[in-house]
């Protein structure tokens, strides 16, 4: 199997041995990186290597019938292991990665939220991770975030990319959701992101501005670990409407898209570690046409600040 090859759900459901229904699983819950060619769902073959080594490392072999854990509570690898440890959900951590092995740094993926990523970086059980934490009070992103969960941590933030959040709703969107007050609503039943998520923390911030009662929203406390599970939930008709961003959306067939919100995707280190080889390989892989033009052909990304440091905290 050529490592540049594309492989449908089917090929890869035969290349593991699982049911196609478990690869389409393994997508929506970002263990598995997958893109979207028109309608079509395809999957690097390098990827479903990767996912093959790390379940080997980590787990052994599973049984077809056996349901996969969600990536959130999953144990972030300690970052006194050899490589480095990038938490984070969006697939272009996933491109990071890439480019970072084939310069020779190992790297490995941890598939947690903004909240969980920056604790595992206090903790030093991680070397990178990306947030998207709105501050309501001040209409900033990130900074504040990092400082009152990093304390007395010198930290750099460095820019990813720019990312549009917004409601994901059914094909012509039949309920006719418009804005937040509309989650309230006794006919529209919502689908959550897990606690610590950069899209959940900016619901519960728009919610908590506008003087709405998050508990009067039906389907509050149902929760999906990734952008793809909730837009996936909202194309069964299990739930009305769901946050997310806009990739997410494109990515599942029968799901709108209603833009509320550009956001700052920021990848976050500790200062200290900012002349080491391995970290200055990532400053340099993000500000490499190689690695925007890749991202940029996945397109819904804004790339005009891409390996700018935006703070030194």
């Amino acid at each position: 199997m050529r490592e540049d090859a594309s492989l449908t759900p089917e090929e890869v459901a035969s290349v593991l041995r699982i049911a196609r229904n478990t690869v389409y699983e393994l997508i929506k819950r970002g263990e598995l990186s997958a893109y979207r060619v028109g309608r079509k769902i395809r999957v690097d073959a390098r990827d479903v290597e990767t996912y093959k080594r790390l379940g080997k490392q980590t787990e052994g072999p599973r049984p077809e019938n056996l349901s996969f854990p969600s990536p959130a509570p999953s144990p972030v690898p300690d970052s006194s292991s050899p490589g480095m440890v990038i938490c984070g959900q969006d697939v272009i951590l996933d491109i990071l990665t890439r480019h970072l092995e084939k310069q020779g740094v190992r790297a490995f993926r941890s598939y947690v939220g903004s909240m969980d990523g920056l604790s595992a970086l206090y903790r030093e059980k991680a070397h990178l991770t990306a947030v998207h934490l709105w501050d309501g009070d001040t209409d900033t992103y990130n900074v504040s975030y990092v400082r009152r969960l990093l304390p007395g941590v010198p930290a750099v933030a460095v820019h990813l990319a720019g990312r549009r959040q917004g409601f994901y709703v059914a094909a012509g969107n039949p309920k006719k959701v418009a804005n937040w007050p509309d989650l309230l609503r006794e006919d529209v039943r919502f689908v959550n992101r897990e606690k610590g998520s950069g899209t959940r923390v900016l619901l519960d911030e728009k919610l908590r501005l506008a003087g709405l009662n998050r508990r009067l929203i039906q389907g509050y406390d149902r929760e999906e670990n990734s952008h793809l599970g909730v837009a996936s939930a909202v194309a069964r008709g299990e739930a009305d409407v769901g946050l997310g961003n806009q990739k997410g959306a494109l990515q599942v067939r029968g799901v709108d898209f209603l833009p509320l919100q550009n956001e700052r995707y920021d990848l976050v280190m500790r200062r200290e570690d900012l002349d080491e080889p391995r970290f200055r390989a990532v400053l340099d892989i993000l500000r490499s046409p190689e690695y925007r033009r890749e991202i940029a052909g996945l397109g819904d990304y804004d790339l005009s600040e891409t390996g700018r440091i935006v703070a030194e905290l």
